[in-house]
């Protein structure tokens, strides 16, 4: 393997930049070429290639977002899309690729390399943390301190005016970022879809806050929560059913995925760069670099898009004396 190849796919986190650099600098050191691919899937099958070395990452660790842009491809999605990818790949000379993704990412490559026995090997970014396979996704750690730092300046305004905040946090499936962002910020309540909590216990809730004498309260609500069709949904049932409570919505949307990439994904991303890399070299494809008790790990691309992530148990339960 003398030439591998980059791209970035499907919703940006932070943290992909510092992982687009490690992947180059570990190529430069095992002196073979890199090869960074524009706007993901798209780019591959257009052949928007550009050379990455050492010097050319440069002043990027601390960058968010993705420098290679990224795109949703329903081009790469056909049999025809995958066999032009597969033909620009082969022009240029490229040997394996990491995708830095999600699910859709992953299948894609999972495909890709069904069809073609292309070496592909994965880095899970995504702030969600939703991938199976990994304790930590590239950028959840920087979602969840952005989330934080978020609803600490809320929570000034709910005590200055009385006020009961409904939060919206990101995460439509899981509610790793609702649970975790909530128990440090210090929530009222957390509603995720992992658990049903239902109307009536979060009324129920809501009056003993007030008759404990809380004058404000934040509840945190991951996007994928079941109990109303939306956050604003539960406001107006509150409005109408709890008077004393003077209700604001916030959904701080997607200023939880931009920013400067916190120490803890900046080393994660280094760290599955290099990895990455040399399993490439190693003859290893179709795994999902991850970490496992801080132990950089290889997961079966199919594994990892097929399993569930597990919300954290325990934190529920520290969640639930928390807010009593």
């Amino acid at each position: 393997m003398q030439k591998i190849a980059v791209l970035t796919s499907g919703g940006d986190s932070p943290g992909m930049n510092a992982a687009i650099r490690s992947v180059a600098r570990t190529c430069a050191y095992h002196k073979i070429e890199c090869v960074g691919v524009f706007r993901g899937y798209e780019g591959l099958i257009d052949g928007d290639f550009v050379p990455l070395d050492a010097r050319s990452v440069r002043g990027i660790i601390n960058k968010g977002g993705t420098f290679l842009k990224s795109a949703r491809s329903k081009r790469f999605m056909t049999p025809e899309g995958r066999a032009e990818a597969y033909k620009q790949l082969m022009a240029s000379d490229i040997d394996g690729i990491v995708l830095i993704g999600g699910d859709g990412t992953f299948t894609g490559g999972l495909v890709f390399n069904s069809e073609y026995d292309f070496p592909v090997m994965g880095i899970p970014g995504t702030i969600d943390n939703d991938i199976n396979g990994t304790d930590r996704t590239l950028g959840y750690d920087t979602a969840l301190n952005t989330a934080v730092e978020a609803i600490d300046k809320i929570r000034d305004t709910a005590h200055s005016h009385d006020r009961l905040f409904f939060v919206e946090v990101m995460g439509r499936d899981v509610g790793h970022i609702a649970l975790n962002a909530g128990v440090g910020a210090g929530a009222e309540e957390i509603l995720i879809p992992e658990e049903d909590m239902g109307i009536d216990r979060l009324v129920e809730s809501l009056e003993r806050s007030k008759k404990s004498g809380k004058s404000s309260s934040i509840v945190i609500v991951a996007e994928g929560d079941k109990i109303g069709k939306s956050v604003f949904e539960l406001k107006d049932y509150v409005d109408q059913n709890l008077e004393e409570y003077d209700v604001r919505v916030s959904v701080l949307g997607h200023m939880q995925r931009g920013g400067s990439p916190t120490c803890y994904d900046r080393v994660l991303a280094s760290r599955m760069g290099v990895k990455a890399v040399e399993a490439l070299l190693e003859g290893q494809s179709n795994f999902m670099v991850g970490t496992t008790h801080d132990k950089m790990t290889l997961t079966p691309l199919e594994k990892a898009i097929k399993g569930e992530s597990k919300i954290n148990k325990e934190l529920i339960r520290v969640s639930d004396i928390m807010t009593t």
